[in-house]
């Protein structure tokens, strides 16, 4: 989706039209995101990771921002089993934290791909609301698991010269969600290693809105869905009766080229009920169709609490 002719050159307008330096950069940022110009790039990461994302496992990230990222996308922390209900179930619940920075290329509104870069930090400072979370029920040598990203950022400058419009928003949100299932090819008490097939969903979306002068009220938002089938392996092992080791790592594709999350953790066993787990994430993803572009990989450490039922 492009912007029509008449609005770009407006804009154009406006920022030779003068202004404070300051107002004068966040236009050139919601400008970029929304694909006005392929030249200005002044806030180029805040604006980019609008495309994600985020990540939004990330991600990001939730918190969590990841950019799942989000994700655990799939299955962050992996802990002991839980306690076994009536039925034989082991269940377990776990929201997490992903601090992860973006790095890759984004392109939307039918304009070339451009290149992004940027950290934990900047993404921080942008961010209205992020989810991240995990389920998994064990039964035996079986699983079932799902895991949750959403991240929505948003950024909004003031024009310099009102005539065509006081303000300008950028807004972007990202949804990652996993679903599938496992079986246990070694065990040994707490310990296992399994293997891992499921699908998983992307969604992310930019928004550019005016309020205010000759464009009030106008906005274009550029979006894509898409679903990836990813299988690996993931695993625990305890070292004490406390500490244990975890880690994961799937790839895949479907409608996007590449689809990847690799992650490593250790965790303390605080009581029967509940641990605690710190790591480091890396995921990848390149998706392209119709001028919609996002080849981006999130990368950072992670913090989760696993609660047992």
């Amino acid at each position: 989706m492009e912007f029509p002719a008449a609005t770009t050159l407006a804009v154009r307008r406006l920022m030779r039209a003068g202004g404070s330096d300051f107002a004068r950069t966040r236009i050139r940022s919601a400008i970029r995101c929304a694909a006005f110009s392929e030249t200005e790039a002044v806030i180029e990461g805040k604006m980019k990771f609008f495309s994600v994302c985020s990540t939004a496992f990330a991600s990001v990230l939730t918190l969590s921002l990841s950019a799942k990222a989000a994700d655990k996308q799939f299955l962050p922390f992996q802990p002991e089993a839980g306690s076994e209900t009536s039925s034989g179930w082991q269940l377990n619940a776990s929201p997490y934290f992903w601090a992860a920075g973006i790095d890759g290329t984004v392109g939307q509104f039918g304009h070339p791909p451009a290149s992004l870069k940027s950290d934990f930090g900047d993404i921080l400072k942008d961010l209205d609301f992020a989810f991240m979370g995990v389920a998994e029920g064990r039964y035996d040598r079986f699983s079932v698991f799902s895991d949750v990203i959403y991240t929505k950022l948003s950024v909004s400058g003031h024009s310099p010269a009102r005539v065509l419009t006081n303000k300008i928003s950028v807004t972007s949100e990202t949804f990652s969600g996993l679903v599938g299932g496992g079986y246990s090819l070694l065990t040994n008490g707490r310990d296992h290693l399994d293997v891992i097939a499921g699908a998983r969903l992307w969604y992310a979306s930019t928004k550019v809105s005016f309020s205010g002068g000759l464009l009030d009220g106008i906005s274009r938002e550029d979006s894509a869905t898409w679903l990836d089938a990813v299988a690996g392996f993931r695993g625990t092992y305890f070292l004490t009766d406390q500490f244990y080791l975890t880690g994961w790592g799937n790839v895949g594709a479907g409608q996007a080229d590449l689809d990847w999350d690799v992650a490593g953790a250790i965790g303390y066993q605080i009581k029967d009920s509940i641990s605690a787990v710190a790591g480091y994430r890396a995921m990848g993803v390149d998706y392209s169709s119709g001028g919609f572009d996002y080849d981006v990989v999130q990368k950072g450490p992670m913090l989760g609490l696993v609660f047992h039922f």
